[in-house]
């Protein structure tokens, strides 16, 4: 692949704006093309994050990415709503949410191609309809695409901070505040790679919480997003020094777990077409009602 074109739009990052020009191929992919130099700002060298300015011309210059589609697979999860525009699923604790490099098969998008016609395409053949997600081992209430109609007005609402999603989570000791506001930066974890950590500088990341219930040393929270950064949640449980129980990455692995005690319950959204308010509540999976049972 080779072309150029010159920028029409002032103080946009590189790697966003050249997304924009090219939408079939992913931030993450972008990044790399512009740190081995195969993007250029008017022919020279640049970071992912270089602002451009009007009249500067990007050239590029790279192997276009061999194609690869998800295939549709009988995958166990519920589907809560569905119409012409969306659905909202319950994602089961254990289910990767779309295709990577670690994970070719057997996830949600997988399954999703199985029972659902048409998805919208906006973020490509791995991961079509796909406007928000949740970890492997986070379960509960995701709303998904059916055409670029519903995801954009989606994919806005949630920039905008107008769709509401909460959680519930067990955690680790007792809270000395009782409800609160966490807003930090979170960036990657320089020692490794995977996971994230607050930090002086990265993305902004805010969470709202409140403690419903507490045990003899752990307590049950809710939790609101207003930001959706990867892990959020998470590491903002650990750096409050109330890890989420059974998070091996985070926290410490709980041997009567598969992984978090983390639950999105709660999501709440316009209709991208009728305007309507949609809200949806769902209870907590069997597994994470019958570990509180059993600390009463």
């Amino acid at each position: 692949m080779k072309g150029e074109f010159i920028v029409n739009q002032e103080g946009e990052r590189l790697d966003v704006l050249f997304n924009a020009n090219q939408p079939a191929l992913s931030r993450s992919h972008i990044k790399n093309l512009i740190n081995e130099g195969k993007i250029l700002l008017n022919g020279k060298k640049v970071k992912a994050g270089e602002k451009v300015k009007l009249g500067q011309k990007v050239t590029f210059e790279f192997e276009q990415p061999k194609p690869l589609e998800a295939e549709a697979e009988k995958i166990d999860f519920e589907i809560v709503y569905e119409d012409t525009d969306l659905i909202v699923v319950n994602k089961p604790q254990g289910l990767v949410v779309h295709p990577c490099s670690s994970t070719k098969s057997g996830t949600l998008v997988n399954g999703l191609l199985d029972r659902v016609k048409d998805l919208s395409g906006i973020n490509g053949v791995l991961r079509p309809g796909i406007v928000h997600r949740l970890d492997k081992n986070t379960s509960g209430l995701m709303v998904v695409a059916k055409n670029d109609l519903a995801h954009v007005s989606l994919a806005e609402q949630i920039k905008n901070k107008t769709c509401k999603r909460k959680y519930m989570a067990l955690c680790e000791g007792i809270f000395k505040e009782k409800e609160g506001h966490i807003e930090t930066f979170l960036e990657r974890s320089r020692s490794d790679r995977k996971k994230y950590a607050v930090s002086s500088s990265g993305k902004k990341a805010i969470t709202d919480f409140k403690v419903l219930k507490e045990f003899k040393n752990k307590s049950l929270v809710e939790f609101s997003l207003q930001t959706g950064r990867t892990h959020q949640i998470r590491v903002h449980c650990k750096w409050l020094g109330h890890s989420i129980v059974g998070d091996n990455v985070y926290g410490k692995p709980d041997k009567n777990l598969k992984g978090q005690l983390l639950h999105s319950y709660f999501i709440q959204f316009v209709h991208p077409r009728t305007g309507k308010l949609m809200q949806f509540e769902i209870a907590l999976p069997d597994y994470f009602q019958n570990y509180i049972e059993k600390i009463k």
